[in-house]
């Protein structure tokens, strides 16, 4: 492991500081062969992509002396030489990440998941328990939007404040000491013109929070230059209204060359100084830098750069003026650095060599494994099959698999011994790539909520009704209360203790470090969450209604969701999305957008519980368990009548557990969250009519019914009916496949499923507008009559 050397000069003597920056310029150089040879690799068809962080090398070897055991990168794809400096990634490594190498000890960021250069350091043992964060230099998991990773800094560099301000987080002795951690952030200039970036940027100078971000100006995003990025094509330039001020708020802003070695370790080493020790957040705005080989293996920026620009970057480049400036200050000589350079080029091309032997190594042997099974078989098919598949050079499982499931296929019937070994070694394959390729959606650890146990909610005979946002209020207050690692922030959540009431007074009597509002900045909101769960909180982050999820869906979608699977458990962040909907009027506050939160927030728990107390019991579990979860309460139900449970705090509902809410004989409705009453005023006036029905509640979408209480019902009333307050065609369709695809259920059907759901557009303002649009009582009395009208029209005649 190579890595760089933190260093004060005054206490150097002048041949210590020479060899400090020799070997500098030799993880420089080092860094750019890896990326001069992944580029290669590329073109040449050993690899797919490449993504790499030429011309930003001497820049961030500086950055590189600033962070220490302890600190946090939330980052982007071009910091390989950072990530090479600091000792948290090697060339091998990032070759292997090249690869798609499926070993996690080979790939220790991915496991294969990633593209090259999406960072990761495992903060996780194999158990899926936190390893000691305070004896590590640690990386958040990159993500490819080139924003993306600006909402969850905040949230890393608001850790440190929370454990310096708060005694009573002083026990968390592996998360932190002393709040000393600075967060590094990294961002193109391009990139600053995404809202998140300024979102964040506000946010910390709100905060005052120890956020360090760099930014990486090489004036042009792709092929876009400055002028149409960037007001006064400067960064830098357009924020001074962020530089701090005599009351001391804001940023501290520092602009340097990203060619000037000593001038960036200086800088560095000034603005990492104020951002550790004062937590006043710092930008440090690189310009002049060069990108060598343009902004990926996609493309060439020969064809959108001037001759003009292209000269200048080829003088300008940051390892041409560091070796220039080494000669000129005497610190090496011209032959010295042709032999460190020669050196370097061996090192990368040796390290190249044996990421590639380590990665063909076992596919080679899969495939001999197969070819050893596939010789038996003689028909002329096979046979050409098998002879294509030894003749490969290179070797993918793709190749692999579809050249035994070619065989497979023409050995249908074929109930031969051979053919059943081939089979057995098929399915062994099988669960292997499921391994490799679909494993660890969530951590699956020692703490996650299938493993919490469930604790019946206990009532007094005599117990009183209270709203059903005061069962909420009382089970934040014990919660908050049993765990000082957990707070909650939002917009109006701290002062007032949020439009419904659920913190009411518990900034009061916890503070605002555990209870606190925050500004109107949904993404950023997410991403404060998402950093302070990496960082050993627990945290609730609140969106005021599930509607504007959508600012922040982003932020949930590809970084939250995502992150144990692209780290494949390397990384978690239990973070509790609260948020409420369902039932309001009004075009931005329906509150029904599940189809949108089905889809594109697998890896994330689905909570859509249909009163206070059964959202307390998730909320129980939730905060005894380690992984990510929205939670989505009843918009109308804060003000209905509930019995408090004595153990508000304790009980538990566990995930992914239906529940008959309702038992009946004709037919089966399955609905969730506010459209239960409305079924279940429905069936009040279907009893009547001599209609029995059976209402299932899931209680979450992800996971959805894991004991198959659907179709167990389904088994009784061979009818079946999903109701909700989604567009046509979602959340229903959704459960749908899961009753009758997953469950089997189309085996108990006896006349066709139907979902009522709402109109396809969002609801218009006003009583009438949700009448019309949304589900309503008469809608589900005349759905289910219908359906019983076909099976038996005798007893039902025609309504209409």
């Amino acid at each position: 492991m190579k890595v760089t050397n933190e260093f004060d000069v005054s206490e150097l003597s002048f041949e210590d500081f020479k060899q400090i920056v020799i070997d500098d310029y030799r993880i420089c150089y080092e860094s750019r062969q890896a990326s001069l040879l992944g580029r290669k690799e590329v073109l040449t068809g050993k690899a797919k992509f490449g993504i790499f962080g030429d011309g930003k090398e001497v820049a961030q070897v500086a950055m590189a002396k600033a962070f220490k055991n302890g600190d946090w990168r939330s980052g982007y794809y071009r910091d390989q030489t950072f990530m090479f400096a600091t000792g948290m990634a090697t060339i091998t490594e990032f070759f292997a990440q090249l690869y798609a190498n499926t070993d996690v000890t080979k790939d220790p960021s991915s496991g294969g998941r990633q593209m090259n250069c999406h960072y990761a350091t495992r903060l996780l043992n194999e158990d899926g328990s936190w390893k000691d964060q305070t004896k590590t230099k640690n990386t958040s998991s990159d993500i490819s939007t080139t924003g993306g990773q600006m909402a969850r800094l905040v949230g890393l560099a608001q850790a440190s404040k929370l454990y310096r301000e708060n005694p009573d987080l002083k026990y968390l002795t592996h998360f932190s000491v002393n709040g000393n951690e600075v967060a590094f952030g990294t961002i193109g200039n391009g990139a600053t013109s995404e809202g998140v970036f300024f979102e964040a940027i506000n946010a910390a100078g709100v905060m005052q929070i120890p956020m360090a971000i760099s930014v990486w100006d090489d004036a042009y995003a792709i092929s876009v230059p400055a002028e149409l990025q960037t007001t006064k094509q400067d960064i830098s330039e357009i924020l001074k209204g962020f530089q701090r001020d005599e009351k001391g708020e804001g940023f501290e802003i520092f602009k340097v060359k990203g060619w000037d070695y000593p001038g960036l370790c200086e800088t560095y080493e000034k603005a990492i100084k104020i951002c550790r020790e004062q937590h006043i957040p710092v930008m440090i705005h690189v310009h002049e830098i060069t990108q060598p080989q343009g902004h990926s293996t996609s493309g060439s920026h020969e064809r959108y750069k001037s001759r003009e620009r292209l000269d200048w970057e080829l003088e300008y480049d940051c390892l041409v003026q560091m070796r220039k400036w080494m000669i000129e200050s005497a610190i090496a000589t011209t032959e010295e650095l042709s032999e460190i350079e020669n050196k370097a080029k061996e090192y990368v091309r040796n390290c190249r060599k044996e990421a590639w032997n380590d990665f063909q190594t076992v596919l080679k042997n899969e495939a001999r494994e197969a070819i050893e099974l596939l010789e038996p078989f003689q028909s002329e098919e096979v046979r050409a099959l098998t002879a294509q598949l030894r003749s490969l050079s290179e070797v993918t499982r793709r190749d692999i698999m579809e050249c035994v499931r070619k065989v497979l296929r023409l050995l249908a019937g074929n109930n031969s011994s051979d053919r059943n070994a081939l089979i057995r070694w098929y399915q062994t394959q099988v669960e292997l790539n499921s391994e490799r390729y679909h494993s660890k959606l969530f951590t699956d650890s020692l703490e996650a909520p299938s493993r919490i146990g469930v604790v019946p909610a206990v009532y007094d005979e005599e117990a009183k009704l209270v709203d059903g946002r005061e069962i909420l209020n009382a089970c934040f207050d014990a919660n908050i209360s049993r765990d000082p690692r957990i707070i909650a922030f939002g917009e109006d959540v701290g002062s007032i203790g949020d439009v419904n009431q659920g913190f009411a007074g518990l900034q009061a009597k916890y503070g605002k470090l555990r209870v606190g509002d925050t500004g109107i900045r949904e993404s950023t909101i997410i991403g404060q969450g998402i950093g302070l769960a990496l960082r050993g909180l627990r945290p609730i982050a609140e969106i005021q209604y599930v509607d504007y999820l959508l600012y922040g869906i982003n932020v949930i979608s590809d970084d939250l969701a995502s992150l144990s699977y692209r780290t494949k458990a390397g990384q978690k962040a239990p973070l509790i999305v609260r948020t409420r909907g369902h039932r309001l009027e009004g075009v931005w506050h329906s509150g029904s957008p599940m189809a949108m939160i089905l889809g594109i927030m697998r890896g994330v728990h689905i909570c859509v519980p249909r009163n206070m107390t059964q959202a307390a019991g998730l909320y129980n579990t939730l905060l005894r368990a380690d992984e990510p979860a929205l939670m989505i309460e009843c918009l109308n139900g804060y003000r209905l009548k509930e019995r408090l449970p004595n153990n508000v705090g304790e009980f538990t509902v566990p995930l992914g557990h239906a529940e008959v809410v309702r038992e009946g004989s004709d037919i089966t409705v399955v609905t969730y969250g506010s459209t239960l009453r409305i079924v279940e005023e429905a069936a009040d006036e279907l009893e009547k009519m001599g209609i029995s029905v059976e209402i299932v509640d899931p209680q979450t979408l992800h996971p959805f019914d894991l004991n198959h209480v659907c179709a167990d019902s389904l088994k009784k009333t061979n009818k079946l009916i999903v109701a909700d307050e989604d567009v046509p065609g979602g959340a229903s369709a959704f459960i749908l496949q899961q009753i009758l695809e997953k469950q089997k259920g189309y085996f108990h059907l006896d006349s066709a499923p139907k979902t009522i759901t709402a109109k396809e557009h969002r609801p218009p303002y006003g009583s009438d507008g949700d009448y019309f649009t949304k589900p309503s009582v008469d809608d589900l009395v005349e759905a289910v009559y219908e359906v019983m009208n076909e099976a038996d029209p005798g007893r039902f005649p025609a309504i209409f």
